[in-house]
């Protein structure tokens, strides 16, 4: 009996700092929460998060952080930061106990994290011209600084690593290829570094690199595949930028690993769009989708989600011929915010005549938080703050050229105006 007794009190004890709940922090949190991260505040030591245990725990109950917006099992992808129940249980048993610390002796060493390049020394680095200035405080800034690649002939890049130079205010940036020189144009138009832009970066891009958020990790394309940037051709960045509280200057950098030799495949950037989008003042449900059979096989790695500020919700699926579904993604609480690449696992293999349909909600009521207009007004797309968009760039990889040529002209028909897509896909 006493044994047994004693086993009940050691099945009741609560979760403690050094037994589990650091382990469940430090591989979670503290990727933006230490120093000189976006992060309001670090969680790396006891004396960190026990002060904050219930505001940890209620974060966690209601997935507001960590951040991560997409539904499981609709893909399943590099660098989730969702926490499973158990964590979450853990977590919330530790604050409701208050915050036992357990043994100190016993308690994990807080990350490591190195700020060098994650895979190694670039073949190419690119830094913005000059440095940004961000002020102490007021609303978020997304600004777009366009950097000449200087390259001399057509080159196929094997990864893309964004390295924040300002880790306190950089929230996440996107990066994209323009071979006109529009953006260029623009920047020299616009005083100070680069120009600052909402919902897209203000042209319409020849390609896309990819993106970055903290806590996500550069990865390698398959071998044989690479993303191809013309000679010459400018390289766009487009920064999310946090005020910290005080006067910041940021001087990010981008480093380029390129394939020995030319890839034999490339990937493309698929933009399943509707412009046919307006929003009536007040409407809670309003409902956009897109459609495209692709003529070709395909291979995805990846999808960019895009909505602005009354977008509600976006689903993302291909029905293959034979009616079987594959889930790609699923934002079912679209935060703009939050926007990020989602690169998934395992490439999707799509074979021709699969269908790719993309279901976005939109919610322009007086009831929205996040809606930049009150009372509601008209929306319709644009790349301003009160216009919207409903658009998901797929990174396909065609399994030739000709396989890439002829989905092009099917997007051509289905999706959009000659000259819009090919500038979104890039390349030749």
């Amino acid at each position: 009996m006493i044994v047994l007794l004693a086993g009940l009190a050691m099945a009741a004890a609560p979760p403690t700092w050094s037994g589990s709940v650091a382990a469940i922090v430090h591989k979670n949190c503290a990727g933006c929460h230490r120093p000189g991260e976006v992060g309001p505040f670090p969680l790396l030591t006891y004396e960190d998060a026990g002060k904050r245990a219930g505001f940890i725990a209620e974060t966690c109950r209601s997935r507001r952080m960590p951040p991560w917006k997409a539904e499981p099992g609709h893909g399943s992808f590099f660098d989730e930061r969702r926490l499973s129940e158990s964590e979450i249980n853990a977590i919330t048993a530790w604050a409701a106990a208050g915050a036992p610390r357990g043994d100190a002796q016993a308690e994990p060493k807080p990350p490591e994290f190195h700020d060098g390049w994650q895979l190694g020394k670039p073949d190419l680095v690119l830094r913005m011209v000059e440095p940004f200035t961000i002020p102490a405080e007021g609303r978020d800034i997304f600004q777009v600084f366009v950097i000449p690649s200087g390259l001399k002939e057509r080159r196929t890049v094997a990864a893309m690593e964004f390295r924040p130079g300002n880790r306190r205010v950089v929230h996440h940036a996107l990066v994209f290829l323009d071979g006109t020189g529009q953006a260029r144009r623009k920047d020299e138009a616009h005083p100070g570094p680069g120009y600052s832009t909402f919902g897209g970066v203000g042209i319409m891009p020849t390609g896309g690199l990819g993106g970055w958020a903290p806590g996500n990790f550069p990865r390698r394309l398959p071998d044989g595949t690479g993303r191809e940037i013309q000679a010459g051709a400018d390289i766009i960045l487009q920064v999310h930028y946090h005020p910290s509280g005080k006067r910041e200057t940021d001087t990010s950098e981008i480093g380029l690993h390129f394939t020995p030799k030319p890839a034999e495949k490339l990937v493309s950037n698929l933009p399943l769009a509707s412009r046919d989008i307006d929003i009536p003042a007040g409407e809670p449900a309003y409902k956009r989708s897109v459609r495209f059979t692709t003529p070709e096989p395909l291979t995805i790695i990846g999808v960019t989600p895009h909505m602005h500020l009354v977008g509600k919700e976006m689903k993302v699926r291909v029905v293959k011929p034979d009616g079987a579904e594959i889930p790609l993604i699923w934002i079912r609480d679209w935060d703009f915010n939050w926007q990020d690449t989602y690169l998934f696992r395992q490439p999707v293999q799509v074979p021709a005549g699969s269908r790719f349909e993309v279901d976005a909600l939109y919610d322009n009521s007086a009831a929205n938080p996040r809606n930049p207009r009150s009372p509601p007004g008209r929306v319709k797309w644009g790349e301003q703050t009160e216009n919207e968009m409903c658009l998901c760039f797929v990174a396909m990889i065609p399994h030739s050229r000709e396989s890439l040529g002829k989905i092009r002209q099917a997007a051509m028909r289905q999706l959009m105006t000659p000259g819009m897509l090919l500038r979104f896909l890039g390349g030749n």
